[in-house]
């Protein structure tokens, strides 16, 4: 059905006024609004709200809108620059290796569970799968590329496995909501993040450390920016991502004329646009930060980083139609099983390893999600942590086509 708004220059006004509202609220001394943030971190609201002007509404439509792609391509890359101008690297690297060990984790959860939620759904509802087995895990082995790596792996699933492009539209729906689900919980667990701490008895003080270096650093270089050091700031910021699309434009096509031989050694991701725009746009923010443009984290290079990061957040949330979950029950019960292994797995080894619910939310994103949100959720504890958030998504593209044929094999085995 066609959304009621469909002039982009509106829908992003709506975006910017539920955005603006949110934070007013958020500030407030107001009772009602310091209990109900108490519970609901404005992240989330930010998530969901336009997630509702998409269904029930149908006020806005994020298939519909081009704000999305707008917002992933300039506003994110833009962002992730921003964030990266103040890492503090010796501070990264004293976060030490549970970090890693916990997005590992992460990453086999996901290879563990596409099988075991497949044998469990066709044992105990067979009834409610809407193609047969053999269909179904190549399906399902295109949301393996997705939440080890990302769209690229994904794609990369469907054409290594065949998969029809009714199939693989529904594996889309799947995959978006599922995630999506997921994440809407990770950003509720930033805001109880102690408490979550407490339970897997962990040491989150290498993360207080960096975040609290970060944040005097901020401190320490903060000015009053001028109409001047504006215009430098996102000179900077849009100059990198200028760069990066212009360097993209001419790697990608270049690594195409190789891709008979990528394809033979499962490297797909190197041609994929998303994945050198990401990696080059990060590579610079981390150049730059071991020179003296780290101080234009006093023009407030972090908060205008966050501003973009918010507005793709939004959207996001409205791309995702909660209505589709029940046009798909079958391939839902799959995916919801294969999530809870996911995240079952990953507590468990968070607990037995005493790490921090951060390292879990940004691990788990980090597969599940991409470059995309794995930064939205850092920022949900410190904008100051976003760049872990950048550099695990990056691993994950890595990983993700050699994950989802380990995980394909292991479904077909099964089915």
């Amino acid at each position: 059905m066609e959304p009621y708004i469909t002039n982009d220059a509106v829908v992003l006004g709506i975006l910017l006024s539920v955005l603006a509202l949110i934070f007013v609220s958020a500030s407030s001394k107001n009772p009602f609004f310091v209990k109900f943030y108490t519970y609901v971190p404005p992240l989330l609201l930010c998530y969901f709200v336009p997630a509702l002007l998409q269904y029930p509404l149908n006020l806005i439509n994020g298939d519909v809108s081009g704000l999305y792609k707008m917002a992933s391509r300039y506003l994110l890359p833009a962002s992730l620059i921003l964030l990266c101008l103040g890492i503090d690297f010796k501070g990264m690297w004293n976060l030490g290796p549970k970090a890693l060990i916990i997005f590992l984790t992460a990453t086999l959860s996901v290879i563990i569970g596409g099988p075991f939620a497949l044998l469990f759904v066709m044992k105990v509802a067979p009834g409610v799968l809407p193609v047969g087995t053999e269909e179904l895990w190549r399906g399902l082995s295109t949301i393996a590329g997705s939440w080890i790596g990302g769209g690229a792996n994904q794609t990369a699933m469907k054409e290594i496995f065949q998969v029809s492009d009714s199939l693989f539209a529904s594996m889309i729906v799947v995959d978006v909501i599922v995630a999506n689900i997921w994440m809407g919980f990770l950003l509720y667990g930033a805001n109880i993040s102690k408490k979550i701490d407490r339970w897997l008895k962990a040491d989150n003080t290498a993360i207080t450390e960096l975040q609290e270096k970060m944040e005097n650093y901020q401190a320490s270089v903060a000015k009053n920016p001028s109409t001047t050091d504006i215009f430098v700031l996102m000179g900077v910021a849009f100059g990198g991502v200028a760069l990066a699309h212009f360097m993209t434009d001419n790697i990608t096509p270049w690594m195409q004329t190789h891709s008979e031989w990528l394809d033979s050694v499962r490297l797909n991701t190197l041609y994929s646009d998303f994945f050198w725009l990401i990696v080059l746009v990060t590579t610079f923010g981390l150049l730059l930060s071991i020179t003296k443009a780290r101080k234009l984290e006093g023009l407030g290079a972090s908060k205008w980083g966050s501003v973009f990061i918010y507005i793709l957040v939004a959207t996001i949330g409205m791309k995702m139609n909660l209505k589709d979950v029940f046009n798909n029950l079958g391939l839902f019960s799959v995916g919801i099983v294969w999530m809870l292994v996911h995240v079952i797995i990953l507590l468990i080894v968070a607990r037995i390893i005493k790490a921090p619910f951060f390292f879990v939310a940004v691990g788990s994103q980090a597969n599940i999600g991409g470059a995309a949100s794995a930064p939205i959720v850092a920022s949900a504890f410190s904008p100051a942590l976003a760049p872990v958030g950048v550099l695990m998504a990056v691993l994950g593209y890595a990983l993700g086509t050699y994950g989802g044929i380990i995980c394909a094999l292991l479904m077909q085995a099964v089915s």
